[in-house]
């Protein structure tokens, strides 16, 4: 049943009141044939698979999405609403809603108002009107985020809130599908169904993102191998990126003919037609556990946010023909040849809506909005000390340490002092032990060891279900690791070097560390990424291995970061981001400095002085707390990590030789978030103050220290900063031209005697 374009207005009128006149005049204006009206269970239109009380709340689900769109339009020029982009040709994606489960996670693109609102019938008593305009109204009685921002998402409904616009949700999607099958594999038991799905949804000029093509990527590299992962990726083609043109036809010969990604098209835009297509994709997602690419035919109109005035750049032809094609006229079309509505009666149900709608909108205006820092704060970093202390300290699981070290007389604790990376070695068999539930992957991690051996005998000892080798793609592996986490598994992952991290950064900014903030504490990413970092590595060079750039984690709202520089605090550091992974759903970086691997000497070759002896369990690091080498030492103190510590310990001997001092070496341990009053403390009694920080000049941490020394009024303190050049890291022996050195160190504080 075809639908003729209404006639042209006037070009400078609002298209977004043409499009909803356009509804009216349809509906008053049509004069097709009339069915019996069916019963509900009978099909809307006959051979359809979608029964008349199916269309019915369907049809409704569209009315809604709509008049929220609208709603939004008018009442954004008022300041009673903050958010325009709208879900307007895209209402068909209340039939996967239909056809799936609210327990079957869902990661939605932002056009997703009539999935939203259909998934709202599958619980007693939510009402999507309502939820929704708290949203648009950034009101502080927002259930999805409090107010922070609009999101399409609820807990109850297993709708993980997205702000992402560029498809960086596909890759956490993907990881969730997998976590479903993986949660089989090592026992744990999963918080939805054995056989949900995971449901994702993008536009097609977002499925050309590199974060798209990875995830799709990964996911066909998953099912080629005959490993289960059971994601939807509806792709919403409406031809169109903001201003972009999809070239026709891209999307379906892109991804029809992809091996182990299969392919299905549904028509978005006819309710009649499209319920079926989509059924077969569900099912065939569901039943087969496999990757689907479901290709849905939408359309965009009234733009793509209120700011986008078409007009500007579409002729007034082309936007008479895309109105035309609005999914509302051909339900209204179905709906009245059906027989399940008169015109009066359909125009009556859109009227109700629409009031029901701005009702809701003008209520939501009037709750209360967040007013407070604090409270826009509250859910990006929770912290409970005395739970995260009792969770990292807790030794219960003594008959698991004993299997996995082979013996009670083999337990860590129990052999000689040993260097940095077989303690992590250690710590991280202990940590699995103690927590099943826990996950180590990424790429080399299983058999080979890792490229340090830091993961040897792990897959030995947990099998390949918990500890196993990925693609090699970063944005995977942390796509990957915020699907176990989505699924109540406490996962680690590794990236390999530091400067790949960069590769997949917003995996963390963007996705992992940003859940809990805007779903308000709803949702948690727990994780603990391990990353062998920094410099000074001899003979493996250049600027790949040798990365010494920490600004872009510490610049990560909410991440924890923390650097060891000795292997028992490695252990005890590890056992704290675990437990605030576990207790508080903690995203943690945890930089492992490969210089000092297997460093086990301090000041002379075989003193075997930077080696210790494994803490037993029952001892962890809080969060903050820095170690200080001679606290009683004033005539200097030396605000250092990771790589810095050894290297202040031995310059203090020399400083001590050259010029008398006695120097205080406090090691930070923590990155992010600073502790300033840790800092505060140690410079407070310091007669001079040396800041050696083994990153680049500009945003490094030291200038984090120096803030916090300034701010807490010891600025006057004669001061010296040690520091990385701003360069990338060069091969070879000049690498060391551009990181700070024992000799560098010595000359600060002699620059620091020579001030008058």
């Amino acid at each position: 049943m075809s639908v003729s374009p209404i006639a042209a207005r006037h070009k400078g009128f609002n298209r977004a009141e043409i499009v909803d006149q356009n509804f009216t005049e349809f509906v008053q204006h049509w004069n097709g044939d009339v069915r019996a009206k069916p019963r509900d269970n009978d099909p809307i239109l006959p051979g359809s698979a979608l029964d008349a009380r199916g269309f019915r709340e369907l049809l409704e689900s569209q009315l809604i999405s709509r008049h929220l769109d609208l709603m939004a339009r008018v009442l954004r020029v008022q300041n009673k609403v903050f958010y325009t982009i709208g879900s307007s040709g895209h209402e068909g994606n209340a039939m996967i809603a239909r056809l799936t489960r609210h327990t079957d996670p869902a990661f939605l693109h932002y056009r997703s108002g009539g999935f939203m609102a259909e998934r709202f019938r599958k619980l007693p008593d939510m009402d999507p009107v309502m939820d929704s305009a708290l949203s648009f109204a950034a009101s502080k009685d927002d259930p999805a985020s409090g107010g922070r921002h609009k999101v399409w998402g609820s807990k109850p409904l297993w709708v993980l809130p997205q702000t992402s616009t560029i498809a960086s949700h596909l890759p956490k999607a993907l990881g969730t599908a997998v976590a479903i099958e993986q949660a089989r594999r090592i026992g744990h038991q999963l918080p939805i169904p054995d056989d949900s799905i995971a449901i994702c949804s993008f536009g097609d000029a977002s499925s050309n993102h590199a974060t798209a093509q990875t995830a799709f990527n990964a996911a066909s590299w998953t099912a080629y191998q005959k490993l289960p992962a059971p994601v939807l990726f509806v792709c919403e083609d409406n031809g169109i990126g903001i201003s972009v043109k999809t070239p026709s036809g891209w999307v379906a010969n892109n991804f029809q003919h992809r091996p182990d990604l299969d392919y299905f098209f549904a028509d978005g835009l006819d309710l009649a037609e499209g319920y079926a297509q989509v059924q077969r994709a569900v099912d065939h997602c569901r039943n087969t556990r496999r990757p689907t690419f479901l290709h849905l035919k939408t359309t965009r109109v009234m733009g793509h946010a209120g700011t986008d005035f078409e007009i500007e750049w579409r002729s007034i032809e082309e936007l008479v023909t895309v109105e035309a094609s609005d999914p509302l006229l051909r339900s209204a079309a179905i709906a009245l040849a059906s027989g399940l509505y008169t015109k009066d009666a359909l125009l009556a149900l859109n009227d109700t809506l629409r009031k029901r709608c701005f009702a809701a909108a003008e209520e939501a205006d009037r709750r209360p909005k967040i007013e407070r820092l604090d409270d826009v704060m509250a859910p990006l970093a929770p912290y409970t000390p005395a739970k995260v202390k009792a969770e990292a300290e807790r030794a219960d699981y003594n008959d698991r340490r004993v299997a996995v070290f082979g013996g009670e007389e083999k337990l860590p604790e129990k052999q000689p002092p040993r260097h940095l990376a077989i303690q992590i070695n250690h710590a991280l068999h202990d940590v699995m032990a103690k927590y099943p539930e826990t996950l180590l992957f990424g790429e080399d991690v299983a058999q080979k060891g890792g490229v340090y051996t830091v993961t040897k005998g792990l897959q030995k000892a947990f099998k390949g279900s918990r500890v196993f080798n990925t693609l090699l793609d970063e944005t995977v592996i942390l796509g990957l690791a915020q699907g176990y986490a989505n699924m109540g598994m406490l996962p680690i992952p590794e990236i390999q070097y530091l400067a790949y991290f960069h590769n997949a950064c917003d995996q963390i900014r963007g996705e992992a560390a940003s859940l809990q903030f805007f779903s308000n504490d709803q949702y948690r990413n727990p994780l603990v990424m391990r990353v062998a970092s920094l410099g000074y590595q001899r003979g493996f060079g250049g600027h790949f291995h040798n990365d010494n750039s920490i600004a872009p984690l510490r610049d990560i709202p909410g991440l924890v970061v923390g650097c060891p520089s000795r292997g028992d605090d490695a252990a005890t550091m590890l056992r704290t981001m675990m437990a605030l992974s576990k207790v508080d759903g903690r995203v943690c970086a945890y930089l492992e400095p490969i210089a000092l691997y297997m460093t086990k000497d301090l000041y002379d070759a075989g003193d075997g002085q930077w080696q210790f002896v494994y803490p037993a369990p029952g001892e962890a690091m809080p969060l903050g707390e820095g170690r200080v080498y001679d606290d009683k030492a004033d005539d200097l103190v030396i605000f250092t990590f990771g790589n810095g510590v050894p290297m202040a310990l031995r310059s203090a001997r020399v400083i001590e030789k050259e010029l008398g001092w006695k120097t205080r070496v406090v090691d930070l341990r923590w990155l992010a978030p600073l502790n300033d009053a840790f800092i505060a403390a140690q410079a407070k009694n310091a007669k001079r103050i040396l800041v050696l920080d083994e990153g680049r000049k500009s945003a490094g941490v030291g200038e984090g220290v120096i803030t916090a020394i300034v701010e807490a009024g010891y600025g006057s303190t004669p001061l010296e900063r040690v520091v990385g050049a701003d360069t990338y890291t060069p091969l070879a022996g000049a690498a060391f031209l551009v990181l700070p050195g024992d000799a560098d160190v010595v000359a600060a504080a002699k620059k620091l005697a020579s001030r008058k």
